[in-house]
Parts: C-alpha cells; structure tokens; sequence
C-alpha cells in the first residue's frame, strides 16, 4: 500500500519540542503549480523536473495536473528522495453557463462561462467514492473523445497532402503523454511527424505550411517551443480547421468541482487570471469586491497567481486585498506550455517578487502543507467535510505547516536512501 512521508512526521506538540533549536526562515522558494508530464509539462520527465528545482533550491513544489492524480506517487517519491515538500493538487475546467449566455469571462479569456478550478492539498494517496470516480471518469472520457476527434481532423487535412502519413491517438499516448492526451500533445506530434517523415527543414515546413489553410509558418522548425506553439494556434484553438469545440458533458458544474476536491481532502481553489499585456482583465474579475464576494459565496477560500502573467503592481494589490480578506494566496508558474522557464516565482519581465509578495505566496504553501499533515493524521484540515473553511485558523495553520516543512527540510529520515536525482 502506498505510504505518505508525512505520516513519519511527529505529531505537533513533539513536532514544536524538536524544531526548537532551529531558527526559522521568513520565507523560502515555493512553487504550489506546476504541471507534470502526466498532463502536459514543459519538464521532458520527472526527474527533469526535480533536477531544476534542485537547482533552483526550490523548497516545496505543487503539482497541480490537469484532471488526474496519475503523477502523484511517482511525484511524492520524487520530492521525497530530493527534499522537496510535495503539495497535492488538481485542475478542473467547469463551466458557468448563466455567465456564458450573457458572454461573461471568467478566467479564460477566450471562452465566456469557461471557469478554472483548483484543488489545493488532496489526500495522499487519492482517493473518491465511487460516485464520484465515475463523474470524473465521465469528465476525462469526454474530453479524451474530443481529442480523438480533434486527430481525425487533423488527418483529413493530412491525407490531402501526404495519404501515407497518418495520426494515432494510441501512438501519441505512447509516445507523448503518460496516460491523458492533450492539445498540446498533438501539436507535438504533429511537429514530429514532419521532422521523422521529411530529411529536408524547409520540406518540413511546406508540409505544416500546407495544412494552414493559406497561411504562412512563421516559427523556424528548430525552434520547438515556438513551432509546436504555432501549430496549436493555427489548427487546434477555435476558427483552426482541426478545432472541435467540446461536449457539455466535459463541463461539470462549479459546485460538483468544488464537492469532488472537498471529498479528495483538497481545498477549492480559484486562480486568478488577473490582466493581460495591455492591462484589460475580464469581466468576472474587473472588481475585486465583487470577485471576492462571489468566491465567498460559493465556499471558496483560496485564490492562486501566476505572477509571470500579471503586471507587479496589479499582482500586489490583488495579492494584498485577498490576503487581508483572509484567503489563501499562493503562486506557481504552471510549466504547461512548450517552453522550459524557471521554477523560481517572477512577474511579469521577469521581475522579482517583492519581499511581501514572497512572505504571502509562502504562508500560504504552509497552510497547505499544514492541511496535508492533519488530514493524513486523521484530523480535519483548512476544509471541513461539509466544505467549511477555517478561516479563523489561517494563522495557526500557517505556523504548524511552517514547522512540518522545517522538520522535513532538516531531518534526514525521510530521504529514503537514494540522494536525489540520477
């Protein structure tokens, strides 16, 4: 049976006794998203991924896939091995569908009614009831069928150039994704099935060019990141020949998203878009009094950023009026895209955080370490069973998950024999 570290972790009293003589730090490195080869990942691999935060000394990392806990084990055997407090998270994608019909964005900028959710420090090991393994399974199945569909297209764009070239999804499975196919991955593979298929650069690019639909390739095909980037552009997202707009069914409503991550020990979260490049953000979040009072209202407590998106002042205020409001607030820097950037949390530019920001983002990484440790204890954490959150025990929760990070950070016990990485 899998085994989670924490339960090696004394309980508080003695955990408090033995950190004693240890001086703790205002705040270190934490990064609470970052997706995994199990969904889609700018990481190659796993150990890609805990070699950079080595590097990065990283102190506790998030994994936060889209839909499934796949990685989990391998994740918190990982962290373990290199010293790196694992969280457990998940991401939905739910939809609003009064806010759609009056063409309200949430926090997709391209899709009204389209919201992201979160779950912050599930149970390790994962698990639901079977009610709602089977609403899950429901969820994937859908959005694995449209991107089956999605491949078809692509095929029949592919068959009117080159007959003997051919897409699979059992193929791109194997060789691209772990278990869940994404958009992205067939961009990926569609990149390299021009490069295995065609010796010369510039066949290559006549061959993608050809399935454009009259437009031209911009990106070098050297250039991956940029090239794959430009594929899913130019045919996957919606207006592309080879787009197919998902099924309702692929959907659930806010509240089964929210009522799946209480019942997997998480805590609902919401990432905040916040502005684009010319500073406009959308409709649900132009006011932050209104967006506070509806994540109120619909039992959410906990906001995340990502602060390369945001400009450095509106990432302050926000930060600071969720934070005074008393919700968690933690960053992350997702790495679900092509292109490999640091694991290190910077806004937009590349501009470090300010030391506030940093004290914020890693108070809020406590309490969820500190909801992870009760909860594998047996206790209740930051979410009761009937999703009522303990805002009152932000602060105490913030200091216990300070001392299980310590104590893990500094007790070699829980390196399980292997120093790291290969």
């Amino acid at each position: 049976m899998k085994k989670n570290f924490l339960e090696n972790i004394p309980w508080h009293d003695e955990l408090t006794k033995k950190n004693a003589d240890i001086e703790l730090p205002d705040y270190r490195e934490a990064n609470a998203h970052i997706h995994t080869p199990y969904s889609f990942s700018s990481f190659d691999s796993m150990d890609t991924l805990f070699r950079q935060a080595r590097e990065e000394e990283i102190a506790v990392l998030g994994i936060n896939d889209f839909f499934v806990a796949d990685g989990y084990e391998t994740f918190h055997n990982g962290c373990v091995r290199n010293r790196i407090f694992p969280l457990f998270n998940i991401e939905f994608i739910g939809l609003l569908k009064e806010e759609q019909k009056k063409g309200i964005r949430i926090n997709d900028p391209n899709n009204p009614g389209r919201i992201y959710l979160c779950g912050k420090g599930l149970d390790y090991p994962f698990s639901l009831n079977w009610w709602l393994r089977r609403k899950l399974k429901n969820v994937i199945r859908e959005n694995q069928n449209q991107i089956k569909a999605m491949i078809d297209r692509l095929n029949r764009l592919i068959e009117q150039v080159n007959p003997a070239l051919v897409l699979s999804y059992g193929e791109i499975r194997t060789r691209f994704a772990k278990n869940l196919v994404r958009e992205r991955h067939l961009a990926k593979a569609l990149r390299s099935l021009a490069v295995d298929n065609y010796e010369k650069a510039g066949d290559q690019v006549e061959f993608i060019e050809s399935l454009y639909n009259g437009k031209k390739v911009k990106a070098a095909i050297s250039d991956q990141a940029a090239m794959e980037n430009e594929i899913r552009s130019n045919l996957l997202k919606a207006g592309g020949p080879a787009f197919v707009g998902e099924n309702e069914k692929s959907f659930p409503s806010l509240e089964m998203l929210i009522r799946i991550i209480i019942k997997a020990g998480g805590i609902p979260c919401y990432p905040v878009l916040l502005d684009d490049a010319s500073g406009k953000l959308t409709e649900f979040e132009a006011d932050m009094e209104k967006l506070y009072s509806s994540l109120s209202s619909a039992g959410i407590g906990c906001i995340e950023l990502i602060p390369s998106r945001n400009d450095p002042s509106m990432l302050e205020n926000c930060t600071e009026y969720f934070n005074e409001k008393g919700f968690i607030v933690t960053f992350g820097t997702e790495h679900n895209t092509p292109d490999l950037a640091p694991l290190a949390i910077t806004s937009r530019g590349s501009i470090p955080l300010k030391e506030n920001l940093r004290k914020t983002a890693w108070e809020g990484a406590c309490v969820i370490a500190a909801h992870q440790y009760l909860r594998t204890h047996g206790r209740q954490g930051y979410v009761l069973d009937d999703g009522t959150l303990c805002v009152d025990q932000k602060n105490d929760l913030a200091a216990l998950g300070r001392n299980v990070i310590e104590y893990f950070l500094n007790n070699s016990q829980h390196e399980s024999g292997n120093k790291g990485v290969n």
